[in-house]
């Protein structure tokens, strides 16, 4: 999704044209939904999560101001509606999260698919965030960063982190 066109869409969005919020919807609600479940591990409240974060970014379009990273902007939103949703459960659910929807079913065999989801869930809650981020919203790391308000080599840590125990799981599942 070139970012151009994206600030573009906000733009049209700022000036009333709900054409372009559903358009900009169907862009980017893979990676909002993606990023939403990965931190509230709840089908349910990550459809809300989308729903609210297409709200905001309708209320809050006029502010904003193009710097070349609206996913950026977008799922900064988005994260700060999935912490307000936490913060209103008072604790963090028990409830695994629903990686099944992420993937494209079609695309993968049941035992690779049943892998993946493996591997995820072995990853602590750091790592599966920065993961997401990267590798199905498609953020760079310094976004990352920026969204997590962590530093850079934070992020990068916890990325080769969990990158290394992907690959370990990966491999004693070949064995």
């Amino acid at each position: 999704m070139p970012n151009n066109s994206v600030d573009k869409t906000i733009e049209l969005i700022a000036s009333g044209d709900k054409g372009a919020l559903a358009d900009l919807y169907g862009r980017a609600k893979t990676q909002v939904y993606s990023y939403a479940l990965s931190v509230l591990k709840n089908r349910s409240d990550a459809e809300d999560a989308l729903s609210e974060t297409f709200l905001e970014i309708w209320r809050c379009a006029p502010a904003y101001r193009p710097k070349g990273k609206p996913m950026a902007w977008i799922i900064t939103i988005t994260k700060n509606l999935c912490y307000m949703k936490l913060r209103e459960r008072s604790k963090f659910s028990d409830e695994p999260a629903d990686f099944d929807s992420l993937v494209d079913q079609s695309a993968l065999s049941p035992e690779d698919r049943a892998t993946i989801f493996a591997v995820i869930e072995d990853l602590d809650e750091a790592e599966r965030e920065v993961i997401i981020l990267h590798a199905i919203v498609g953020l760079k790391h310094r976004e990352i960063a920026k969204i997590l308000s962590a530093p850079l080599s934070t992020v990068l840590s916890r990325y080769q982190r969990a990158i290394g125990k992907l690959k370990k799981t990966l491999n004693d599942e070949k064995r």
